[in-house]
C-alpha cells in the first residue's frame, strides 16, 4: 500500500510545495483508510481486556489475597511487600525484556514510533506489574503503546512492503483507537495525540482521519464487550454533579491561584521524579524495589494516619475521582493535605521507576488541591474540582487543549458552565510551568528524554 511521496507522518519534500490535500484524493489513502478501519477492532477489544485485567488484578491482590491467606481482612502493612514484589517485577520487565518497558514516564506523556511487536510483552508485564501493584500511574501510555505496536505488526504480516510512512500512519491509528477507548471518545483522543505528537497544518487531517476512523469502529466493539461481560465501559465521566452557578469575578480570581499553585506543584513533582530517575537507571531492579517500598510506606503512613483505606492513595485515581468528589465531605482538610502529599510524593517515586502513565494521578492531585481550596470563601466545589484537574494536568502534560477537555467533560453538563473558569486556570498553569522550566539545552544533549517505545536499556 503506498501512500504517496509524501507520506502521512513527517517526510516532507524537498521540492516546491504542493497541494496539501492531494494525498487524500490518491487510492492509497483509501486504503489507509480501510486498514484503519480494520484495526480499530481488535485493538479496542486487546485494550479492553488489558483495562480489565488491570481492573480485575487490583482487587484479587489487595482484598482475595490476604483472606486466602488467613487474615480477616486486609492488614494495613500489606501495600509494603505487595508493592516491592511488584517493583521487582516491573524492575525485571525493564531491565531484560525488549522494548525498556515502554517509555520512562517521568518523561510526560511521550508520542512517538509504534513499538515493535517483540517489546509489547516487555510493555504490558511493566505496566500490569506496576498498575495492578499499586503504582501511582495510569494505563494511557501502555495503551497507546499496545495499540500502536498491534496496528504495525498486523499489517506488517499482511503487507511486509508497507512504506514506513504509511506503516507510522497505520500504527498512529491503533494508538489513536486504544487510548480513545480508555477516554470514552473518539473526539478526546484526537485532541490528546494532536497535542502530544505535536502534528499540525494540512497534515493533521490526514492523520486523525485514519485514527478517528479507527476509534469509532473501535469504541464500538468497546462498548459491545462491556456489555457482553457485564464489566461496563471505562468512561470518564462522573454523575451526579450538582448544577454549577454561572462564574462570578471572585471565582476568576480563584483560577488564577489555581493555576499559580499547580504550576509550582507539578515542577516540584517533576523535579524530584527526574532526579530519582537518574538514580534509578543505574541499579534498576534493586532502586524499583525499593521505591516501590516507598509507595507502600506512603500508602500505610496515610492509612494509619486518617483510617481511609491505603487504595484511596495508591493507583492512578481514574476510577476514584467520582467518590473523591461525591464522599469529599467526610475528608477533612488535614486528611485531603495528607492525601495530597502521600500521593503526590508518590507519584513521584512510580514516575522515576514503574512503568504507564503520567495523566490520571495529575487530574486526581488536582481534584484534591480544588477541593482542598473550595473550603475557602468565594469558591464552589464544582469550580474549584473542575480548575484544579484542568490546571494539574496542563502543568504535568503541558496539553492546554486536552487539558480544558478532560476538566469539563469529566464534569458532563456542569463542566461546560465552568468552563471559562477552567480555561483561565489552563492558562495560567501552561504559562506558568513553562516559565519556570529550565531552558532547552542545546548541542545534542545526550542526556535527554529517550526515545518513547526504545530506548536503549539501562546497565
Amino acid at each position: 500500500m503506498s501512500v504517496g511521496p509524501a507520506g502521512p507522518v513527517g517526510g516532507a519534500p524537498a521540492t516546491a510545495p504542493q497541494d496539501p490535500y492531494a494525498l487524500l484524493r490518491t487510492r492509497g489513502y483509501l486504503q489507509l483508510l480501510a486498514v484503519a478501519a480494520v484495526i480499530g477492532a481488535p485493538v479496542c477489544a486487546a485494550a479492553f481486556g488489558f483495562l480489565a485485567l488491570v481492573g480485575e488484578l487490583e482487587p484479587l491482590l489487595y482484598k482475595d489475597l490476604p483472606r486466602a491467606l488467613g487474615f480477616a481482612g486486609t492488614p494495613l502493612w500489606w501495600p509494603l511487600p505487595l508493592l516491592a514484589v511488584g517493583g521487582l517485577l516491573a524492575g525485571l520487565a525493564v531491565r531484560h525484556l525488549p522494548g525498556n518497558g515502554g517509555h520512562e514516564p517521568a518523561d510526560g506523556l511521550a508520542v512517538g514510533g509504534a513499538p515493535v511487536v517483540s517489546a509489547l510483552p516487555g510493555v504490558v508485564l511493566a505496566a500490569l506489574a506496576s498498575l495492578s501493584f499499586g503504582a501511582v500511574l495510569g494505563p494511557e501510555a501502555p495503551l497507546i503503546a499496545l495499540g500502536g505496536g498491534m496496528a504495525v505488526g498486523a499489517v506488517r504480516l499482511l503487507h511486509k512492503s508497507m512504506p514506513e510512512q504509511a506503516a507510522a500512519a497505520v500504527g498512529a491509528a491503533g494508538s489513536f483507537a486504544a487510548v480513545s477507548a480508555l477516554l470514552g471518545s473518539p473526539l478526546m483522543g484526537a485532541f490528546l495525540l494532536m497535542e502530544a505528537s505535536g502534528l499540525g497544518g494540512a497534515m493533521l487531517g490526514m492523520v486523525l482521519v485514519p485514527g478517528l476512523l479507527a476509534a469509532g469502529i473501535g469504541a464500538l466493539i468497546f462498548i459491545g464487550l462491556g456489555s457482553w461481560t457485564g464489566l461496563g465501559t471505562y468512561s470518564l465521566t462522573l454523575h451526579h454533579i450538582p448544577d454549577a452557578a454561572l462564574p462570578t469575578v471572585a471565582e476568576f480570581g480563584w483560577a488564577l491561584v489555581v493555576g499559580l499553585l499547580a504550576a509550582f506543584a507539578a515542577t516540584g513533582i517533576k523535579r524530584l521524579a527526574h532526579v530519582l530517575k537518574d538514580r534509578v537507571v543505574r541499579h534498576r531492579v534493586p532502586a524499583t524495589v525499593l521505591l516501590g517500598l516507598v509507595v507502600g510506606a506512603l500508602a500505610v503512613a496515610f492509612a494509619a494516619a486518617t483510617g481511609k483505606p491505603s487504595s484511596e492513595m495508591l493507583y492512578s485515581g481514574q476510577s476514584a475521582l467520582g467518590s473523591l468528589f461525591s464522599e469529599s465531605a467526610g475528608y477533612s482538610v488535614g486528611a485531603l493535605l495528607l492525601l495530597i502529599l502521600c500521593k503526590g510524593l508518590a507519584y513521584c517515586a512510580s514516575l522515576s521507576c514503574f512503568r504507564g502513565g503520567p495523566i490520571f494521578p495529575a487530574l486526581f492531585l488536582g481534584a484534591a488541591g480544588g477541593i482542598v481550596l473550595s473550603h475557602l470563601p468565594g469558591l464552589p466545589l464544582t469550580s474549584a474540582f473542575a480548575m484544579g484537574v484542568g490546571a494539574m494536568c496542563v502543568a504535568m502534560l503541558r496539553l492546554p487543549m486536552t487539558s480544558v477537555l478532560l476538566a469539563t467533560l469529566l464534569l458532563g453538563r456542569p463542566g461546560l458552565t465552568v468552563m471559562p473558569l477552567v480555561i483561565v486556570a489552563v492558562v495560567v498553569a501552561y504559562v506558568t510551568t513553562l516559565r519556570l522550566a529550565p531552558p532547552p539545552v542545546t548541542g545534542g544533549d545526550a542526556s535527554g528524554p529517550a526515545s518513547p517505545h526504545g530506548p536503549p536499556k539501562s546497565p
